[in-house]
């Protein structure tokens, strides 16, 4: 019996994953602002800590338990363990279906192991959810390439350089060419 009740005690509370989550914290004015700022930086340097800067809003989580389920996912992903992390992040989704960056963390998960079909799903939700989601639209611009659907990833790309011009991935962005008369 002793054995039973400290397995218990080593394992997490299966409740704490089963109760509802708390709603999203509302972050769109502080979003928005960093983004007219990023789009006001002088240089790279600059927008780089603007839009990192926006990292602490999308990663955080509506309560503790979403917030252990993503550091947990994050911290699998970043050591390569994706089936780990695509199980917490599932596990997220499932607690927290409001949460835009789970949906964002499980794409991302998905487009590492180049399941971009099962990603793109993930990224569009994350969007309707938190439609300033930066990286969500540029995820979803990567992914559009992937799946070799050119002319959607480029009006994808275009709507998150809208947002923020500095992103990394603006060199994707290819120019229409001008029309040549004959």
């Amino acid at each position: 019996m002793k054995y039973l009740v400290f397995l218990v005690c080593l394992s997490p509370p299966v409740w704490a994953e089963t109760q509802p989550c708390a709603a999203s914290p509302d972050h769109t004015g502080s979003v928005a602002e960093l983004l007219l700022r990023v789009q006001k930086a002088k240089d790279e340097t600059t927008a780089k800590i603007i839009s990192n800067e926006l990292w602490e809003f999308y990663a955080d989580a509506p309560d503790a338990v979403a917030q252990e389920i993503l550091d947990r996912g994050m911290r699998k992903r970043a050591a390569w363990d994706l089936l780990g992390a695509q199980e917490d992040f599932d596990a997220l989704v499932d607690y927290c279906p409001l949460y835009a960056e789970g949906y964002n963390q499980r794409a991302f998960v998905n487009f590492l192991r180049s399941d971009f079909q099962a990603a793109l799903p993930d990224l569009e939700r994350a969007i309707v959810l938190s439609p300033q989601h930066v990286a969500a639209m540029s995820g979803r611009a990567l992914t559009l390439i992937g799946l070799g659907r050119q002319e959607e990833a480029q009006d994808a790309l275009a709507e998150a350089l809208a947002l923020n011009p500095w992103l990394p991935e603006r060199s994707l962005l290819q120019t229409p060419e001008p029309d040549q008369e004959l």
